[in-house]
């Protein structure tokens, strides 16, 4: 994965998992549950999830438990189902009373909200975001669906379906967005130099 400068967290950010938790391993992607009493310490509050670090490695934890780490579950937190494979997500949600087409910028601004979870910059600044298309849905009036072509920092990184996931889930909550595909591509292989410059001022690149 990407490296870059990361400061230093303070020590209050040390906690006691209150009971078993579903977890995801970094940058593996492999589901996990950690037990009761595992002691963690909270990384990144990331586009409503947490990345934790213990003796064992890094994960990440879904918002709505944060609960186990003796925090409030954050306002980004929350999914919408759907499907998720090695190459992308896919989902559908409704939005009933709208009406048109989604709005684009809104779309753009949830796709904000999502972070690789070792990065603490989204994947828009990240440059991961290659394209974004919003067509109707074939024999459906007043419907649409969202086609999204991104990437990773590294090939073959575990975590790839986990961070579409939760930018189709970013984008499902966008009125006007009926479907959303997210798919992970490989050309043009992802450099440093697609990152925007509010990233690289994050990440101490500038």
């Amino acid at each position: 994965m990407f490296n870059y400068r990361q400061s230093n967290e303070p020590q209050s950010n040390d906690r006691v998992l209150k009971r078993d938790v579903k977890a995801t391993v970094i940058p593996s992607g492999e589901p996990v549950q950690l037990p009761a009493g595992t002691k963690v310490n909270i990384t990144h509050r990331l586009g409503g999830n947490f990345t934790v670090v213990s003796d064992h490695g890094m994960f990440r934890i879904d918002g709505a438990e944060a609960d186990v780490l003796d925090e409030a579950v954050p306002t980004e937190a929350g999914a919408v189902q759907g499907e998720t494979t090695e190459s992308g997500s896919q989902g559908t949600a409704e939005h009933p009373g709208h009406t048109g087409a989604p709005d684009q910028e809104e779309i753009w601004r949830q796709l904000k909200t999502v972070f690789d979870p070792e990065i603490p910059v989204n994947i828009v600044d990240l440059g991961l975001v290659y394209s974004l298309q919003v067509a109707p849905v074939e024999g459906a009036e007043d419907r649409h669906k969202v086609y999204i072509a991104m990437t990773l920092t590294a090939p073959g990184c575990g975590m790839g379906p986990v961070i579409a996931e939760d930018a189709r889930n970013r984008v499902l909550t966008v009125p006007g967005v009926h479907e959303a595909q997210v798919e992970i591509v490989w050309e043009p292989p992802w450099t440093s130099s697609m990152i925007s410059e509010e990233g690289k001022m994050e990440l101490g690149l500038l």
